[in-house]
């Protein structure tokens, strides 16, 4: 795990937020010509100069937002920039306005989990004075929510404005056979073989959201290393109870 910025300054470090370092943009699964394809499209140019200034993303848990979100965050680092991703989840009991305020000089800032605050005044209108702070120092910003812009149930009318600022992407949930290459595409990355029968009996046998199956792969590969085993379908059910 990596820190989840590159700004050191006290008040960030303690939050004690880390990217996750498989969140980057060569481990996630899109396919050319589909909407989710244009959306990493759209992330992996955003830092450049014409870059898109704000970018809402919304999408159900465990297709995928929060891993775009922490890649995002990750090539920044890789290029140099300085980024800071927010679990607003985790982070909605802490002070909005200390939590925001100075955020302007990074180079770009990804808030995930919007529908945990809105609704609430103090964050509303720190929200709204944190967009107004980042459009006009140029800054870019990437905000993600279980639901769209227009969706989502603000109190304060020039906050729901903001919101709609930018691309609007809905990420779509993978089909069972594009999860199927993503998941044997991340065990190739790991240096693991994946057969595709015992990819397609881990899908039988997991939830089918890409998080849930991604999180059983990483329990095979911790197991496989400490034991020295091959992915076979007696081992697997071994590790994960099947």
């Amino acid at each position: 795990m990596v820190s989840a910025t590159s700004k050191s300054s006290p008040q960030q470090l303690s939050l004690g937020v880390h990217l996750n370092d498989d969140a980057t943009f060569e481990n996630y699964f899109a396919q050319e010509g589909q909407s989710n394809a244009l959306v990493v499209s759209a992330l992996g140019h955003q830092l450049e100069v014409y870059g898109e200034q704000f970018i809402f993303l919304s999408g159900a848990p465990g297709v995928g937002v929060t891993h775009l979100l922490q890649a995002a965050c990750h090539l920044a680092g890789e290029r140099g920039k300085r980024a800071q991703y927010l679990p607003l989840e985790e982070l909605q009991h802490h002070e909005p306005s200390q939590l925001l305020d100075g955020l302007e000089s990074l180079d770009l800032v990804c808030l995930d989990g919007l529908q945990h605050v809105l609704g609430k005044s103090e964050w509303e209108r720190a929200l709204f004075n944190f967009f107004n702070s980042m459009r006009d120092t140029g800054r870019r910003v990437v905000m993600a929510a279980t639901k769209g812009p227009r969706e989502l149930k603000v109190a304060l009318p020039d906050l729901q404005s903001r919101l709609n600022w930018g691309l609007v992407f809905q990420v779509q949930p993978l089909d069972d056979l594009s999860k199927q290459v993503a998941l044997q595409n991340r065990a190739k990355a790991r240096g693991m073989e994946l057969t595709d029968e015992v990819a397609q009996f881990i899908m039988h046998r997991s939830p089918r959201n890409t998080h849930e199956l991604f999180t059983s792969l990483q329990r095979l590969d911790d197991a496989s290393l400490a034991e020295q085993r091959r992915l076979t379908i007696p081992f697997i059910k071994q590790t994960l109870g099947y």
